[in-house]
């Protein structure tokens, strides 16, 4: 059984990449906003920040990553709602395959999606001056918390691509999410905000996120920025998948 499911979505992931590389603009679009807030504020914001470093693009980084994977995350939806309304499901539903690869297929497509966007991101910040004196445990550590962020979002997708009665609605969800790093210690440190926006910023799962990949490519500890970031990614995660297969199971009924 656990390897026919494995086949079928293998076989979904392999249709859902071909048409990815179909329309490779997405992940140019995916791409392209990132490094577009990546150059502003280096080249036009940077010198008026005060960010308690003297290489801001490394200070950066971390947040324009999370930028990016909210960004990516929003064509799973997209993806999703269309083969719904194009009645792919129905056709796949009458096939002997395990229904769930369905949606794994999706999923796995945003793992990969994603990926490529970041590392694109990270050359790029390589280019502006990005560097980090992280060894490959560190860096590990670092793609398994993208990793476990891309994850989580994107079953937030799910529940979004499955739900929405419009394309606009289904890629709605995303704004609020890359809006919270502009919130955050991604930008600019917490203790320069406002009081109330200090207390948001503080306590908001971007923040603990930021500051652990920050620490992990600075080669600093990481404290207990590790734990409380895991415990946001994982904790939304397994409710969103919850919450994902109930509304799959309602549309397939």
């Amino acid at each position: 059984m656990t390897t026919r499911v494995l086949s079928d979505t293998g076989v979904m992931l392999g249709r859902s990449l071909r048409h990815v590389t179909r329309s490779t603009d997405t992940i140019i679009t995916v791409t392209i906003m990132p490094i577009a807030f990546m150059l502003l504020f280096v080249y036009v914001f940077g010198g008026a920040i005060q960010s308690g470093t003297d290489n801001y693009t490394t200070y950066l980084l971390p947040g324009i990553l999370l930028i990016a994977i909210a960004s990516g995350v929003s064509y799973t939806a997209f993806r999703l709602f269309n083969d719904l309304q194009s009645g792919i499901f129905e056709r796949f539903h009458s096939m002997p395959i395990a229904r769930s690869s369905v949606l794994w297929g999706h999923v796995l497509t945003s793992l990969v999606s994603n990926a490529i966007s970041v590392v694109i991101i990270v050359l790029v910040g390589l280019l502006m001056g990005f560097r980090s004196s992280a060894g490959v445990l560190a860096w590990l550590a670092v793609a398994g918390i993208l990793a476990l962020f891309t994850l989580t979002l994107t079953w937030v997708a799910v529940i979004a691509g499955l739900g929405a009665s419009s394309t606009d609605g289904a890629t709605a969800f995303s704004y609020p999410i890359i809006f919270l790093p502009f919130v955050s210690s991604a930008f600019v440190p917490t203790d320069t905000m406002p009081g109330p926006v200090r207390a948001f910023a503080e306590n908001q799962p971007v923040t603990s996120i930021v500051n652990t990949i920050r620490a992990l490519l600075e080669q600093q500890p990481v404290g207990g920025d590790i734990w409380v970031a895991l415990g946001w990614c994982v904790g939304v995660l397994i409710v969103a998948y919850a919450f994902a297969m109930v509304a799959y199971r309602r549309r397939i009924a």
